[in-house]
């Protein structure tokens, strides 16, 4: 009898620790504003998908952003009076290890001739302007013929491309990219043979906006639908937002992001300080390596014009940089973040269109000028218009009208926002009959480039162009907004409230 109520006792001391620890621990995946669960049909099914971060791109690498001294760091040579210091701050980011190859641009023209059949002048429109390399008193013929094509070249930096062909480029990288991901989690099965025709081509924004017709057939999609009760039921074969599996866009980097890859003070940080101010993007003031230690010693960094008239070096020795035209994208040392060629080889577009107060007048964060705010083009009853003859969604500008009681913005162009100039049929006026080479289809680009002095190679010199128009010496890399922790998947979250002085039981402050 004494051994049944002793048995009768410690069973219920067990149910009672099992249901205290249940209640501490509380049910998983429940709403913390409804109590009602998650992922559950019979609370409507709404989703909270297990999201691990922001993948890495293909190409790319992550440079975690900060604050940094954003401007010249020398003596400025041209007086142009463009790069004065000012410190900013840049969101985490990732770019191009390397600048776009030529490979990687035929694929692109490659992808754009089979696609756009009945569109042949995309095609067109796209190729890089190989006579870029002809000059009046100097025979580089066989670079105007061989360089862009030959496989000697495949893997130098493409050059001959204009800001607007390579902002496309990059567009065109983001749809191929997303489309690679959802066929590989399964989500949809492509076949590009079939499934890319004119319009009918892949489109990120136009797939979202459920404007992107395809016949699936895939047979195994990780989505579910947990609005439908029964477990056949809930697959899915169309990915939202809220999945985390289609990147964001690629695109050109902005002038403070390339100038902060560029300027490379990751190594240089010290209790939350920058302890040396530096001309290039590594801790030295000249362009060759003097420390004995290492096999390379009195080996120069980059390619760029060592002297008048020297593109290389001497022939029977030790060349300069060994690069006439540019070298390979892989060529020289890469910096902390593992980008190659940020100071030499070719010179880089970015998305910013230059005016030389920029650094006095732009925002302290991810700093730019060139914003066209845009919205979709809607019919009577608010859905969307039908995509563009290339399959993409169509845009228009915002209006003042619609943005009333709006403090942030009111109008869409602000290109030229706090200029003290006037316009004049798309062209800024001084005075009556004086124009100005500075308009809003001058583009920043940054960087020396294997025909330019030493004196660009420092991240803060800035230089312009037309962004119709190309050289020999001028490329591109890409970049794309870190989305999420600043620091990268599964590393320290800076974030967190420090466990000093934090009550364990009511997790309050004390």
């Amino acid at each position: 009898m004494i051994q049944t109520v002793l048995q009768k006792r410690n069973a219920w001391m067990l149910a009672t620790a099992a249901t205290m620890v249940l209640a501490a621990c509380g049910p998983k995946n429940v709403s913390k504003t409804t109590g009602q669960g998650y992922n559950n049909p019979k609370w409507g099914g709404f989703a909270d998908v297990k999201y691990r971060g922001q993948e890495t791109g293909p190409g790319l690498v992550l440079i975690e952003g900060g604050a940094f001294t954003m401007g010249s760091t020398e003596y400025d040579l041209l007086h142009n009076n463009d790069n004065t210091e000012r410190t900013v701050t840049v969101n985490s980011f990732y770019m191009d290890e390397t600048e776009v190859s030529n490979k990687q641009y035929r694929e692109y023209v490659y992808w754009l001739m089979n696609t756009y059949v009945s569109y042949p002048e995309v095609y067109q429109k796209a190729l890089p302007d190989t006579l870029c390399w002809r000059r009046s008193l100097g025979f580089n013929e066989p670079f105007v013929e061989y360089y862009f094509r030959h496989p000697s070249y495949k893997d130098y930096p493409v050059v001959g491309v204009n800001w607007k062909q390579a902002s496309e480029f990059a567009t065109w990288r983001t749809d191929r990219v997303n489309e690679m991901i959802l066929d590989r989690e399964g989500v949809v099965k492509f076949d590009i043979t079939t499934d890319r025709a004119d319009d009918n081509n892949f489109n990120s924004r136009a797939y979202l906006a459920n404007q992107f017709d395809f016949v699936n057939k895939s047979k195994r999609s990780p989505l579910r639908d947990f609005s439908k009760k029964k477990k056949k039921d809930q697959k899915r074969y169309k990915a939202n937002m809220e999945d985390g599996i289609l990147l964001p866009d690629y695109r050109l980097p902005t002038e403070a992001e390339w100038e902060y890859a560029s300027q490379n003070n990751i190594s240089d940080v010290n209790f939350n300080n920058i302890d040396q101010k530096k001309i290039y993007g590594w801790n030295d003031y000249t362009v060759r390596i003097k420390d004995q230690k290492e096999n390379d010693r009195g080996k120069i960094r980059l390619n760029a014009m060592v002297g008048k008239g020297d593109l290389g070096g001497i022939a029977g020795g030790s060349l300069n940089d060994g690069g006439f035209v540019p070298t390979g994208v892989f060529s020289y040392w890469p910096n902390a973040y593992g980008l190659y060629n940020m100071e030499g080889n070719v010179a880089e577009w970015t998305m910013d269109v230059y005016r030389p107060l920029t650094l006095e007048d732009f925002e302290e964060f991810m700093p730019f000028r060139g914003n066209v705010f845009k919205t979709l083009v809607l019919d009577q009853y608010g859905a969307i218009v039908d995509k563009d003859s290339l399959g993409r969604l169509i845009y228009r500008d915002v209006t003042e009208a619609e943005n009333v009681g709006r403090r942030n913005y009111k109008k869409a162009d602000y290109m030229g926002f706090k200029d003290e100039l006037n316009y004049n049929s798309g062209e800024m006026t001084y005075e009556y009959g004086v124009t100005s080479l500075i308009n809003n289809k001058a583009r920043v680009y940054k960087g020396a480039s294997w025909s330019d002095r030493l004196y660009y190679a420092s991240p803060g010199t800035r230089r312009f162009l037309e962004e119709q128009l190309s050289q020999s010496n001028l490329g591109f890399r890409c970049a794309m907004i870190r989305i999420g922790s600043p620091v990268g998947n599964g590393k320290k979250k800076y974030n967190k409230l420090p466990t000093s002085g934090i009550d364990k039981k009511t997790k309050q402050r004390r």
